[in-house]
């Protein structure tokens, strides 16, 4: 409503019109006007006289002292004033709405209601007053329509000063928005607002001419109005305090200093990080150089290419002649691994013995356990994805759900011109200028576009007026019109219709009036009555716009909505708690879609360029992205398959082209993989644990990565051993499985326990990733020492036989004898020519460096790692959302709304309770409402744009108000105060002494008609609209009492735009709610207040903050689930090696490096730390623990002399495999991915898992031997003593040094 309509009515009705402009002859002041004679708009306008004061009655009296205390002057003969009781009566109607804005500053109130007094009744009137404009009505009568009010700058200015910063809770505004027309408070000047105030041709509210003439010396021998003023931060008497510091802010206490901005951590202007690592890396560099090359003799923990390890080392001494005593943990270690290895030649032969029989035994395990993939739930909400349930962004989401009902879903469309000029617009202040969406037809055409947007559904059960939010809805009120419904749109300004925005006219300076200068009034005043729109409440210039913010600019800067580059078009829909009612939404949400793409495609015009989202959209795009990438993923993965089947066989003539290939074997080992994953999540299913996409994607890749490595480390084994004489084939399988199955079952168990530990993690996508996975390696491993050893045994009878594969019925010829000792191409090659080369003494510190400043080089980048998921990359290139994301971030310049949500425990019908939480008169200076006051004067620290609104300072107001208040006389039930019913009579709200507050039992009486009482022009605090989900309260259904419980204060963030903002935003949010609650607690337990909770809480809830919370902590927990990965793995790797202190540490160190590495990768290649890469990062230990485990177990039963040549047999033995079952095979999958539509797979899948394999593969294949040939663990005496007692014992078989 318009304030200024209430004190001019007051001011104009309260002036009475003087006969003559003259004053009388003896000089003495007189009367103006005295009393009403006629009515010109609804409007009364006052009667002229000259004479003198008259008497005031007794009623008259009664409503003078109450505004005009100063003019109750008796000098014997009675009160007089130049007012009548009639007078004074609208007097009082209008000050009442008028302190409906500005009684929260008592000062401002104070100073503005005496020029007010005095213009109406004061005796000498004539002092300061000059009639212009004289009348006679139809019937005769006289009255006065224009005058000049002579008042002075002090006055004027020192009143504006005292009212500048006076607000509104309920809009976030400030009073001046709604009393200083067009300008707003923004613009708004002394000058201009008196000016508003008095302007009957532009102010519909003004019945007659009010010119102010703003001196400071008489004019015309008229005394300017020079009422003393009393500034906004002092009080006016004893008993009334100042005003608060949201409406004064000279008031407010001197703010804190904020911390100074984090600076990035340099020495002497270098990057600190690269500085140290640096000086790290040159002198540990030097100090290897030096320890190796120059003194290479000199004890550093090292052997020389030369020196034998041990003394006793001589194949040529008989047993008993070692003079050197095994130790207990040589002796445990040596003891493990014969015991490992008789297990597994045992169980191997044992195997390959019945292969039928164990392959009926596994299939029936699988298909048991695939069948829980019936009761498997796969979760797609972000929500459940992404945030624990234990989170306390969940727990505070449930509760904001739980207590207000969700945030509404938000249907939005972003629309900018293309192709369209900018508007200059002449006017009597300079030439406007527009964006160039404000062509008309441009707007003309989004007008057509959201009509046919709210006709969407009509006639069905899911139509728009049926989902639709509209705040204004009356309780009990069955049937919505579509207009009733909220649409934040520039629409709302010209109420919809079509024939007001073609309105125009012409100003006193012949410029033409039209839509756009209705468009600038109502970005001022959101809240004249000219601009409200259709459903009853404003609409906010800020949501309804967009792009007219520069760079560092905040809405707190008093924004120029003019410079507009979008419009936006805003739908609300109601949200729910309880999902089943969700129904007609999501159906509409679906049609609202389907149209937004054909308009798009059908009826855009060319001038147009469009963005839209519905709140299903983002899950269902996601849904969509997965099912578009199956093909990419089948693709790979066919890729991948067809590489194992060709490779594992080793064809050395083309006659035995059919029968040396392994495709079956290896297409069995690819569905022993599948089965494996099948099987965990079928176990899962039956637990009841729900499943994610990620699982789906993420989880093949890596059984298989592990599960081929396997395979391809036993079938090459069994290949390059030949079968001795007299052992049948199932004996060398067993004999195969036993050299291999201890390195297998190390990785297997270490991988295993590093997922199971990683379900500890509280992230639910990473926690069910993480238990599916340590499950299927599991499963996994069973299968491979099971089911393929079966399918080995009978592959090796096929090919002995001579029998094709494939078509294993076709034999053939018997001359084609099966070779013995294949030891294929690749492992020469790494035999002879890649393992010498790398172990040259040169090349090995040449190797040494290298990683150690590759290791440097990115412990001085981790740090600097972006954290978040940016938007954009969640969606397909090719989604309708993405483009939404990219205009939301070019052009819409405010944040999501924010709430600070007040749990239950105050009395707030207690005062000081009240205090606590209010930001008016007698509230506490470091109240809550104030705080968010303060802090949202530092935007760019604090991210808040806009002060909170407050329920608790609007009901006071409301509460003082007699006509906002109505109640049914026959039932005591609340009525609307509009309702002129003759039921509906005003409320007697009792106030307290002094503080102009309702008392206990008015408090809690009333509280609930505020809450339902719709807001209008004549009450603009009724809080149905603003606060009426916002208050939780409990009514005694026998005292009609109501208790507050939780309640929330609303306010806004500042622009969002990267992943960092968002997190920072609720950072900041949950300082600024501990100080409000640690404030609150304070003051509860220093004054004794009675609470129904043992503390009061407060806490801040966004949409968006249970996505993002995770980035709080995301360093924390990256660091927590690798650091608990990496423990299991030592964990495992030293016990099942047989307490190998030195192999543990060796391997810890190479995860540790491939891990540092990725990180450098992922800072290089702009790959962010969120949930996605974490779960990435888990894995990539996994797969790590494959590059190196196998390698330094081959290299720990080494019995080679040296440490080099130890290193030597290892790689010789293991590097084949390891680059053939991983590196190649992953490598041929991986680069698929980068086709990808999803913009995820191509960052987060494609990038980091090539980054997994090809860093795996370095360090597995270069650095890790290296390693081990300078700080291997020593050899142990107990395995060198039983390798030459099987060499020199008769009871034993002969065998070469490198198959112990």
């Amino acid at each position: 409503m318009a304030l200024w309509f209430y004190f001019l009515y007051d001011m104009i009705q309260c002036a009475e019109s003087n006969a003559s402009t003259s004053r009388k002859d003896d000089g003495q002041y007189h009367c103006v006007w005295y009393g009403q004679c006629n009515n010109k708009n609804f409007l009364d306008q006052n009667c002229p006289y000259n004479g003198t004061a008259k008497p005031v009655d007794e009623e008259g009296q009664h409503l003078l002292a109450k505004w005009c205390p100063d003019l109750m002057v008796d000098r014997g003969d009675g009160v007089k004033a130049c007012c009548d009781t009639a007078q004074l009566v609208t007097l009082d109607k209008s000050i009442m709405i008028a302190s409906n804005f500005l009684q929260r500053c008592p000062s401002c109130m104070h100073n503005f209601v005496k020029h007010v007094c005095q213009l109406t009744c004061a005796t000498d009137q004539s002092r300061f007053i000059k009639v212009t404009d004289i009348q006679t009505n139809t019937q005769g009568k006289e009255y006065i329509d224009a005058i000049e009010y002579h008042i002075s700058n002090n006055y004027i200015s020192g009143t504006f000063n005292s009212c500048r910063q006076v607000s509104v809770p309920s809009t976030g505004q400030r009073a001046l928005d709604i009393m200083c027309g067009s300008w707003g408070s923004s613009r708004c000047t002394p000058l201009r607002w008196f000016h508003y105030m008095g302007d009957a041709e532009n102010n519909p509210y003004v019945p007659f001419q009010i010119t102010y003439v703003n001196t400071s010396k008489p004019v015309d021998g008229y005394i300017p109005m020079d009422a003393p003023i009393v500034p906004c931060n002092q009080s006016i008497n004893s008993k009334t305090p100042a005003c608060s510091c949201v409406d004064c802010e000279s008031s407010c206490p001197a703010p804190k200093p904020l911390p100074p901005p984090e600076e990035p951590f340099t020495i002497k202007g270098i990057d600190g990080y690269a500085f140290i690592t640096t000086i790290i890396f040159l002198v540990g560099s030097m100090l290897f150089l030096i320890g190796v090359l120059i003194c290479p003799n000199a004890h550093l923990g090292v052997t020389s290419d030369g020196d034998h390890e041990m003394d006793t080392h001589s194949v040529s001494k008989m047993p008993g002649e070692y003079e050197p005593t095994s130790s207990f943990i040589e002796k445990l270690g040596a003891n493990t691994d014969t015991y490992l290895q008789r297990f597994f030649q045992v169980w191997g032969t044992k195997c390959a013995e019945k292969p039928w029989v164990v392959l009926f035994l596994g299939a029936c395990l699988v298909v048991g356990l695939a069948h829980g993939v019936k009761y498997l739930k796969v979760t797609t909400d972000p929500v459940e994805l992404w945030a624990s349930p234990t989170s306390r962004s969940r727990i505070e989401k449930e509760y904001y759900d739980s207590h207000f009902e969700p945030f509404y879903r938000n249907e939005q469309i972003i629309i900018r011109a293309v192709g369209l000029q900018p508007i200059e617009h002449p006017t009597a202040n300079g030439v406007l200028k527009f964006g160039p969406v404000f062509n008309d037809t441009f707007l003309k055409a989004i007008f057509d576009l959201q009509e046919k947007v709210k006709t969407i559904g009509h006639g069905t059960d899911h139509s728009f007026d049926k989902i639709c939010f509209a705040p204004l809805r009356t309780k009990g009120q069955v049937k919505t019109n579509v207009e009733e419904c909220v649409v934040q749109s520039v629409w709302g300004y010209y109420q919809n219709d079509m024939s007001t925005f073609d309105e125009t006219d012409t100003d006193d300076d012949g410029y033409e009036v039209n839509y756009l200068d209705h468009f600038v009034a109502c970005t001022q005043n959101p809240y004249n009555t000219d601009c409200l729109a259709p459903y009853g409440g404003p609409v906010d210039p800020a949501i309804a716009v967009g792009g007219f913010l520069r760079e560092g600019e905040y809405l707190s800067d008093n924004p120029d909505y003019k410079k507009a580059s979008a419009v936006i078009l805003t739908f609300l829909v109601n949200n729910y708690h309880n999902k089943t009612r969700l129904g007609p939404a999501m159906e509409w949400e679906k049609k609202y879609v389907e149209f937004m793409k054909n308009w798009t495609q059908h009826e855009k015009p060319d001038f147009m360029d469009i963005a839209f989202t519905s709140e299903r959209s983002i899950e269902d795009e996601l849904d969509r992205e997965s099912q578009s990438d199956v093909i990419t993923i089948l693709i790979s993965y066919i890729i991948m398959f067809a590489y194992i089947a060709i490779s594992l066989g080793q064809v050395h003539t083309c006659n035995r082209l059919l029968i040396d290939s392994k495709i079956t074997l290896g297409l069995g080992g690819v569905l022993i993989v599948l089965a494996s994953v099948v099987s965990s999540v079928g176990l899962f299913g039956f637990v009841g644990m729900p499943a994610t996409l990620i699982i789906i994607e993420v989880i093949p890749f890596l059984v298989l990565a592990v599960g081929v490595d396997n395979i391809f480390i036993l079938v090459q084994t069994h290949q390059r051993e030949g079968r001795r004489p007299n052992e049948t084939i199932a004996e060398h399988i067993g004999r195969t499985l036993g050299q291999v199955g201890p390195s297998m079952l190390l990785t297997s168990v270490s991988e295993s326990c590093c997922f199971f530990l990683g379900g500890l993690s509280d992230m639910p996508a990473v926690r069910a990733f993480a238990l599916y996975a340590g499950m299927a390696l599991l499963l996994d491993f069973i299968l491979q020492i099971t089911c393929f050893v079966s399918l080995l045994s009978l592959d090796t009878v096929r090919q002995s036989a001579n029998r094709f594969d494939v078509c294993c019925f076709i034999r053939g010829s018997k001359k084609d004898s099966m070779p013995e000792n294949q030891e294929g191409l690749l492992f020469s090659f790494f035999k002879s020519i890649y393992v010498p080369v790398l172990m040259n003494k040169f090349v090995r510190a040449l190797v040494m460096i290298t990683f150690f400043g590759w290791l440097c080089s990115s412990i001085a980048v981790v740090p600097h790692i972006e954290i978040g998921l940016d938007q954009e990359l969640s969606m397909p290139e090719d989604s309708f959302v993405l483009k939404y994301f990219k205009f939301l971030n070019s052009y819409l310049c405010i944040g999501p709304p924010t709430y600070f949500v007040v749990k239950g425990g105050l009395n707030y019908s207690d005062t000081k309770s009240q205090n606590l939480i209010c930001s008016g008169q007698y509230c506490n200076p470091d109240s809550m409402v104030t705080q968010l006051y303060v802090a949202s004067k530092s935007p760019s620290a604090t991210y808040l744009s806009r002060p909170s609104s407050s329920w608790i300072d609007d009901y006071i107001d409301w509460s003082g108000i007699t006509a906002c208040c109505k109640y049914n006389t026959s039932s005591g039930e609340f009525c609307q105060h509009s309702d002129s019913s003759k039921f509906c009579k005003p409320c007697n709200i009792v106030q307290q002494p002094d503080i102009g507050r309702p008392n206990v039992t008015g408090f809690e009486h009333y509280i609930s008609f505020f809450l339902q009482d719709n807001p209008d022009a004549e009450c603009a605090k009724g809080g149905h609209a603003a606060y009426g989900q916002g208050v939780n309260y409990k009514t005694n259904t026998a005292t009609h009492l109501s208790t507050v419980g939780a309640s929330y204060f609303m306010a806004y963030h500042t622009i969002l735009k990267t992943s960092k903002d968002y997190y920072e935003s609720m950072r900041a949010a949950r300082v600024i709610s501990q100080n409000i609650s640690d404030t609150i607690n304070e003051y509860v337990k220093l004054n004794g207040l009675n609470t129904t909770e043992e503390s009061i809480e407060v806490f801040p809830y966004s949409v968006f903050y249970v996505f993002y919370e995770q980035y709080l902590t995301m360093w924390p927990d990256t660091l927590k689930s690798l650091g608990i990965s990496l423990a299991a793995i030592f964990v495992v790797t030293f016990l099942l090696m047989g307490l190998d202190f030195f192999s543990s540490v060796v391997v810890i160190i190479t995860i540790m490096m491939i891990i540092i590495n990725l990180g450098g990768l992922m800072y290089w290649w702009h790959i962010t730390l969120n949930a996605v890469s974490l779960v990435n990062l888990v894995m990539a230990v996994g797969i790590a623990v494959e590059f190196c485990s196998h390698l330094v177990h081959s290299f720990s039963v080494s019995v080679q002399p040296t440490r080099v040549e130890r290193a030597s047999d290892a790689l010789a033995r293991m590097g084949s495999s390891i680059f053939s079952g991983i590196t190649l095979t992953k490598f041929g999958g991986i680069i698929v991915l980068g086709f990808a539509k999803s913009q995820i797979f191509q960052v987060f899948y494609f990038r980091m898992y090539l980054g997994i394999v090809l860093y795996g593969a370095a360090h597995g294949l270069i650095f890790l031997p290296v390693l081990l040939s300078y700080i291997g663990s020593p050899m142990n005496k107990e395995k060198l003593a039983k390798h030459n007692r099987t060499l020199n014992g008769s009871h034993m078989q002969e065998t070469s040094l490198n198959k112990a």
